[in-house]
């Protein structure tokens, strides 16, 4: 049974977290490499003390090198933000290994759609050979891809709760409304004023309702689905708990 060597950018966000966590008892991946500018030369295992003595633990974080990590990795993560990805994942596939992405910046298939809702797109040539990786829906393919575009949390509770419906015929594509609660760790390590602890606790709040940049990723899969244009109303809330999505 082939092993893994996986690298991981952006180990010191909530997203890195938990994929370094996961990683550490996956029967078939070994992390060989983890990176983040502000805490390269820490072991792993001193950043994040529940990982010690785990698989992963002595990695010594360090700063991203493109060429190094195709040279010591079979596959590569990439726990960053939107826009800074893209050109991550370019030269990691120009250097010869395959990508995973968690950012936003492969999810959508028309770069238009895209730039409407995010920053430009400085990798264009990329977005036709990237597989949305909902496993679901799309195992033989991102099986098979150079690039996988990790779809989003609330797209993923919305996509897999209607996709079966939609496919068969069962529901009118009109009228759709996405009800969705979430916990704060959703919107990152960042110290933002609404994910506060005093802002959210003993609260229930809606936010980004009509703008939400997770819509057009839902309409694109619902809209594969049904065979035809499916727009949606998406309504998404902030609850006081950690993690965790209800849709």
């Amino acid at each position: 049974m082939k092993i893994f060597k996986v690298g991981l950018v952006g180990v010191t966000g909530y997203t890195g977290m938990e994929l370094a966590r996961l990683l550490a008892s996956h029967p078939r991946m070994k992390l060989e490499m983890a990176c983040s500018r502000t805490e390269s030369g820490l072991r792993l295992g001193e950043f994040y003390p529940f990982l010690e003595g785990l698989p992963g633990s002595d990695v010594v974080i360090s700063i991203f090198d493109a060429k190094e990590a195709a040279r010591r990795c079979d596959l590569v993560f990439l726990a960053v933000p939107h826009g800074k990805a893209m050109e991550m994942a370019g030269e990691l596939l120009e250097a010869g290994t395959r990508v995973i992405d968690l950012s936003a910046d492969f999810r959508l298939r028309d770069v238009n759609v895209y730039e409407d809702w995010y920053v430009p797109h400085t990798r264009r040539e990329l977005l036709p050979e990237a597989v949305y990786g909902l496993p679901e829906l799309y195992a033989a393919e991102t099986a098979k891809a150079r690039l996988v575009a990790n779809p989003g949390c609330y797209p993923s509770s919305a996509i897999l709760g209607l996709y079966a419906a939609f496919k068969h015929g069962l529901i009118s594509p009109d009228h759709i409304v996405i009800d969705s609660k979430s916990g704060t760790s959703g919107a990152g390590r960042k110290p933002v004023v609404p994910s506060l602890f005093c802002e959210v606790y003993d609260t229930f709040r809606a936010y980004g309702l009509g703008k939400h940049r997770h819509t057009p990723e839902i309409e694109q899969e619902y809209s594969r689905a049904a065979g035809c244009d499916v727009r949606v109303s998406f309504n998404p809330h902030l609850v006081p708990m950690v993690r965790g999505i209800l849709s």
